[in-house]
Parts: C-alpha cells; structure tokens; sequence
C-alpha cells in the first residue's frame, strides 16, 4: 500500500517568455505581455508530492524536515529571487511555469531518496497553475 504526502514551498523568481526561434513580432503574438523585454515576476507556490511506504518507526512516508531541507537546498535557494532566464538550464529552454515544473520535477526526483517524488504542482497566479507527475516523460 502506498501513501502521500503533498507539502507546500514560496519563492519569488522573475522571467521573460521569449524563444530565439520567433520574430519579435511572434513573440509579442505568443507571449503578449509575457514578453516585456524587462522580464516579469511572479510569486510561485510549489506542492510536492511524495509517495511511499508508511514508516513504521516514523508514521509518516518521509521526515518532514528531511523534504523541507532537501527542497530548500535544491529548489528554494537555487531559483529564489532570480531571473529563470539567466539560468542554464533555461538557456535553450522558455522558463515557461510548464519547464520550470518539469525541471524542478526532475531535481527532486533525481535526489530525493527516502520517498518518491510523484508530482510537482506550481501555482503561477491564482487563475494559472500547472502539474507534472510521475509516469510523465522525463527530458
């Protein structure tokens, strides 16, 4: 039996949509405001979700505080109050919140080892959020 636990993590980061393989005409077109050549901001909120075998000794599938630190490590302090587009792992990639979610999926599931990480949720704005899971095609 497998069971899940989905916690909650804030950061600020900024980014401009913008592919060097568009016109700036199709730029505008695709990311309207999005594409303001000084970038915009955004508050995200970011659920993980780990899935596992509930530990005996701990009653839980993983120690809170063994996520909250693995996560801050790899997520909080890495894009935190930064601009995603100077990034390298944005370099040939639109720090699109669908990206950022693929690439913060595939962080954590690389490293997080005392349970599985299953699904990465990111809440942009309050009308805008996005997932990614387990089972999606890694890049």
């Amino acid at each position: 039996m497998k069971a899940y636990l989905t916690r909650a993590y804030l950061f600020s980061a900024s980014h401009r949509l913008h592919s060097d393989e568009f016109s700036a005409e199709k730029n505008a077109e695709v990311y309207g405001k999005c594409n303001n050549p000084h970038g915009h901001g955004h508050n995200y909120r970011v659920e993980v979700t780990v899935g596992g075998q509930v530990d005996a000794t701990l009653g839980m599938v993983c120690d809170l505080a063994e996520l909250d630190t693995f996560v801050n490590n790899e997520i909080i302090e890495r894009y935190s109050l930064e601009n995603l587009n100077t990034l390298p792992e944005f370099k040939e990639v639109v720090p699109t919140t669908e990206n950022l979610s693929i690439e913060i999926f595939n962080r954590l599931r690389s490293g997080f080892k005392p349970a599985e990480v299953t699904k990465i949720r990111i809440e942009e704005t309050a009308m805008n959020s996005f997932e990614y899971s387990a089972g999606a095609e890694l890049r």
